[in-house]
């Protein structure tokens, strides 16, 4: 049975173009504009209650899904009108060419040498505390960030937008945002912020696991060590679903990532995962190539899977 290619599909391959293209907007960014509204709503619930944190997540995840559905529904009568809210929706939840600049911002800094410049520019990828980490531990630090970020940025949002259109796309960003904010372990959000990490720990799942296969699928040596570092290491690791990614880029990449990290909340011990060295300087940009292959083909992926589910209510046929 043939499909044309729906609106949908082609939407999340526009979106995903003009993030590679242009990456996040400068200014007026619409994540920002929740994270805004995220805040004050926090400020007004907060208490160190699960209950409230459930009302806090449902209220912003909830309310941006049904801003998605009103949008979809409203463009779906046109089909040129339904291509330009998907992609307009796509390319404001990805982040892959935002990652990758910051990734090559470190890495140039790296490169100088210039370690003081390096360890204040990772700040804009990891929370860890940068001020003693020597070139190698930087880079680690930017691998693991580019190899989860490569999921929860890229690979999760388009798994999202191909299942639920402009209504899961946002949404998920929404539940991923709000774990930024709220979903980290801290005297504050330790109970509050228990319903947006979880909410987020699920949306990731399936999205995580295809990041894995896709890595093993672009892997420049082949799937055998991806998918070898992702059955035998990634369970290990704190995150359900960073676990399944860093492992299957370290093994990708043939190198070794975890270790010791430290927060301002304390030191904290990760599993180790893959073979090979520690990670250098030069391992940065093979990251991030290896990132690319994998959002492209997660693209292709979440088209396909859209067509196939042409027929959906908002769906049209190009």
């Amino acid at each position: 049975m043939r499909h044309r290619m729906s609106t949908r599909a082609a939407g999340l391959l526009l979106g995903h173009a003009a993030d590679r293209l242009l990456g996040d907007p400068r200014r007026y960014h619409p994540v920002a504009g929740f994270g805004t509204v995220a805040a004050t709503l926090e400020r007004r619930l907060h208490a160190d209650s699960r209950a409230r944190g459930v009302a806090h997540t449902l209220l912003l995840v909830g309310g941006t899904a049904a801003l998605g559905t009103v949008a979809e529904r409203a463009a779906a009568r046109h089909p040129a009108a339904h291509l330009a809210a998907t992609a307009l929706a796509t390319w404001a939840v990805l982040g892959g060419r935002s990652l990758e600049r910051e990734a090559a911002a470190v890495h140039r800094r790296l490169s100088v040498p210039d370690l003081p410049a390096a360890r204040t520019r990772l700040r804009s990828l990891v929370g860890r505390d940068t001020t003693t980490l020597d070139a190698g531990q930087v880079a680690r630090a930017v691998v693991e960030s580019v190899a989860e970020n490569t999921s929860d940025a890229v690979v999760a949002p388009l798994v999202w937008g191909a299942a639920a259109g402009v209504p899961g796309l946002l949404a998920y960003r929404a539940a991923n945002t709000l774990d930024a904010m709220v979903g980290h372990r801290t005297p504050r959000h330790e109970r509050f912020g228990w319903a947006s990490a979880r909410l987020d720990d699920l949306l990731n799942l399936p999205g995580s696991r295809l990041a894995g296969l896709l890595t093993a699928a672009t892997s420049p040596a082949g799937p055998a060590a991806p998918l070898r570092a992702w059955r035998r290491d990634a369970a290990a690791h704190p995150s359900p679903n960073a676990g399944v990614v860093e492992a299957s880029f370290a093994g990708a990449l043939g190198i070794r990532l975890g270790g010791t990290n430290r927060y301002a909340s304390g030191v904290e011990h990760r599993a180790v995962m893959g073979d090979g060295p520690p990670p250098g300087p030069a391992d940065i940009p093979r990251a991030t190539a290896l990132a690319r292959r994998v959002g492209l083909a997660a693209a292709v992926t979440a088209a396909v899977a859209a067509t196939v589910l042409r027929g959906r209510p908002g769906e049209r046929g190009c």
